[in-house]
């Protein structure tokens, strides 16, 4: 008689996965309207806690960058709060993402994934496994990271296998992006390499399901451009990788885009949780008939549900795209984990410590623009968003960060002055004071842009969000490195103001691909600049915003304090509609000028603007610097009425202003040409009597600017040609008296000289009988 067969058995696993953590602990906001501290690594930590005591087949997993590009409290510390948070939540494995190579291999193996000694490895100890199988060492070709003892799970290091207390054998495969080598300094990985994503992770899977694994799933810290499902099934990298990854693996949970997204492709789920600990991917997979000896593998599993938790409430300031920078001034929909903000605090409190050493001195305040009633307006040039954009140029300025040449900085990413300590200037900056100007901890990207996409790029501080809708607030004015100007008209039709662009004194062309830098968030068409995302070669440096003007601080100001540059470096320029093509000496040349001032008000200002054409000065211009109540970068405007004098020279010229307190320079070309020569011609007598009178002749020569006119004249008359120079701008010509009766012409040409146009006058008389 045969034996009954066993009833089916199924166990519900839970995958909790997040991504592109980046060390943010929590945010203790100063001075904004909501000061009370916002918990992140706690609440995930409460969240995750919560969702394992209702499921205890429950794995904590990430798509990598957990550390690396974090905030002030986590990054002074080298991470080492973070590692000991995601400790304490239960991350049991993670992909190994490109920043946590920032540091190098070496100091991810040696440190990060070693275990903790107070002594040893003080900084170190993360309990989790750390996955690269598409990275290989390259002295024998094996796996490159480490098993990690501690962690509840056997791993060699491309792989991760633990068996859940239902007894389903998971297994993991991890990944990080191709394109490893591009985005953190070659001197830090040249013992490993880097290989193909699809060919190792379907080989990989091959041996997890050899091994028994009942459930696979890859973490892989490559993610899609979009949230759109089409960028993940296109013929990008991510989506080559989602096509090419066989059936064995079951998930594929991603990030490195920092976008959240939940997918079902070819019947598995395609996930990423977004960034900065905002959300978790909830992913159940029922597991019937999992093996328990590892020798046979008749298991099935069918996923039940999968789901993004958001673990905050509603965020009013979410990006128009749905993005956010991280969690904001909203409550959180999971429980505060006590022993996780204990160490929250705890961090904190050391970096107050740490905060407080001098980075360097600054010789004036380094603001943000402002409106009429000091609050901050971000459609304002300013002192802070110029050098923070210099800063970034510098720090990815060397040829294996991309050599840049050009970079730009979101008003929205300065979140407060740089003044240093009190108690006037030169001033200490401190650690602290430097990071709460820039506490989104986003790393630098460089790419290349060609003019024409520079000036598209410019023409989106104008801003429509992608539904073509002007958003609230209706400007944002970007921060330009060294050595860039522009000229716009903000009376110009949309998409045409920007007029000219330089770099170091050339005008910038349109066809020519330039090295730009800008922040992560910009990169990926923050703030409506979708432009930047249109660039190509797109490398991120791994370097962190703090970190390079930390950096910057330690080359540029350790003894000599910091000057403040108090240059403008974008520049409206309105000619009138009936501008000439080119003026004449003597001519006035009008035109309207904005944007010649930094609005907060400790900024140095200009009363006038000096004007030369060429190398001869003209009148000055005045400038008025009322501030404005509309967040647009008008402030400081003049209106330009100035003669060409008569010592200007002729041909193609530029007109170029300069400010005495700011140095704002800018040159505009313009064609001069020689001045209007105007004849005044006289006869005396009034009588002309044929044989009898001799006519006199008086010429007098002037011209617009020109006191004093010089050169020849002609006088043809009767037959006769005669020449005379002027004096003081006058000849006298006595004619002969006349022959014949009748009406004569008497024609004066003035033959000009090198700065006035000729002309000519023709006066008639009459010679009468007697």
């Amino acid at each position: 008689m045969a034996a009954p067969a066993q009833a089916a058995t199924s166990v519900d696993v839970q995958i909790l996965a997040t991504n592109d953590f980046h060390g943010r602990l929590a945010d203790r906001p100063t001075g904004s309207n909501n000061p009370e501290p916002i918990e992140i690594a706690s609440v995930m930590a409460g969240a995750v806690k919560q969702l394992r005591g209702a499921n205890p087949n429950t794995i904590f997993a990430a798509g990598g960058d957990m550390i690396g590009a974090s905030t002030f409290e986590s990054f002074i510390q080298h991470d080492k709060p973070t590692l000991d948070v995601l400790n304490e939540a239960g991350l049991a494995v993670s992909a190994a993402g490109n920043h946590e190579f920032d540091a190098g291999y070496a100091d991810l193996v040696n440190r990060v994934m070693k275990p903790y000694d107070a002594t040893s490895n003080p900084e170190g100890g993360a309990t989790w496994q750390y996955l690269a199988a598409n990275v290989r060492k390259r002295s024998d070709n094996s796996y490159a990271l480490p098993d990690v003892a501690a962690s509840p799970g056997t791993s060699d290091g491309g792989t991760w296998m633990t068996t859940t207390t239902g007894g389903v054998d998971v297994g993991f495969i991890g990944a990080v992006t191709e394109d490893l080598p591009s985005l953190v300094s070659p001197a830090g990985i040249a013992d490993i390499k880097v290989s193909s994503i699809i060919a190792e992770t379907n080989a990989a899977a091959d041996a997890l399901k050899a091994q028994g694994a009942d459930l696979v799933v890859m973490l892989v810290h490559e993610g899609a451009a979009t949230r759109d499902i089409s960028s993940a099934t296109d013929d990008s990298a991510f989506g080559r990788i989602v096509k090419g990854v066989d059936s064995d693996v079951n998930a594929i949970v991603s990030g490195h885009t920092h976008l959240s997204y939940n997918h079902t492709i070819g019947g598995r789920p395609v996930v990423s949780a977004g960034q900065y600990g905002a959300n978790l991917n909830q992913l159940v997979f029922t597991v019937t008939d999992p093996d328990d000896n590892n020798t046979t593998n008749n298991s099935t599993v069918a996923v039940k549900s999968q789901t993004t938790l958001a673990l905050f409430g509603p965020d009013p300031d979410r990006n128009a795209d749905g993005s956010v920078n991280g969690p904001k001034a909203t409550p959180p929909l999971y429980p505060v984990d006590a022993n996780t903000k204990a160490i929250v605090d705890a961090a904190f409190a050391k970096a107050d410590v740490l905060g407080a050493r001098v980075l360097g001195k600054i010789a004036g305040p380094f603001n943000r623009a402002k409106v009429a009633d000091g609050s901050e307006n971000r459609g304002g040039e300013s002192t802070l968003g110029n050098l923070v954009a210099e800063v970034q140029r510098w720090a990815t300025s060397t040829p294996e960060a991309g050599t840049a040449q050009i970079a730009f900085m979101n008003p929205g990413g300065l979140r407060a002055d740089m003044a240093g300590a009190a108690g006037g200037y030169p001033a200490n900056l401190t650690y602290k004071q430097a990071a709460v100007v820039q506490p989104f901890a986003n790393t630098l990207v460089n790419m290349k842009l060609t003019g024409a996409q520079i000036k598209t790029v410019l023409e989106q501080q104008w801003q429509r969000d992608d539904k073509g809708v002007v958003p609230t607030r209706p400007f944002l004015r970007l921060g330009v490195s060294e050595g860039f100007f522009a000229t716009y008209d903000p009376t110009k039709a949309e998409g045409s103001r920007v007029t000219s662009m330089w770099l170091n004194g050339k005008a910038i062309e349109p066809a020519t691909a330039y090295s730009v830098t800008v922040n992560s968030f910009l990169a990926s068409g923050g703030d409506n600049f979708r432009g930047f995302s249109t660039g190509t070669g797109k490398r991120d440096t791994g370097k962190v915003d703090l970190q390079a003007m930390v950096d910057y601080m330690a080359s540029k100001a350790a003894t000599t304090p910091l000057a403040v540059n108090k240059e403008q470096r974008q520049v409206g320029i309105t000619w009138p509609a009936d501008a000439p093509r080119f003026y004449r000496i003597g001519q006035d040349v009008k035109l309207s000028l904005s944007s010649l001032a930094m609005t907060s008000p400790a900024d140095a200002r200009d009363s006038v603007l000096n004007i030369k054409v060429g190398d001869r000065t003209l009148n000055p211009t005045p400038v008025d610097n009322t501030l404005t109540t509309t967040p647009f970068d008008e402030a400081g405007t003049s209106a330009v009425s100035v003669k060409l004098k008569g010592k200007t020279r002729t041909g193609k010229q530029l007109l170029t202003f300069t400010g005495p307190t700011t140095g704002t320079t800018f040159s505009l070309p313009i064609d001069v040409r020689k001045a209007k020569g105007v004849l005044d011609v006289t006869t005396k007598p009034g009588r002309i009597v044929r044989g009898e009178t001799r006519t006199k002749v008086k010429i007098k020569a002037s011209a617009l600017g020109i006191s004093k006119v010089t050169g020849k004249i002609k006088v043809k008359v009767a037959g006769q040609v005669y020449k005379l120079k002027l004096t003081k701008g006058k000849a006298v010509l006595r004619l002969d008296a006349f022959a014949k009766t009748g009406k004569k012409k008497i024609v004066v040409s003035y033959l000009g000289n090198r700065k006035i146009r000729g002309t000519k006058q023709v006066v008639k008389i009459m010679v009468r009988r007697g």
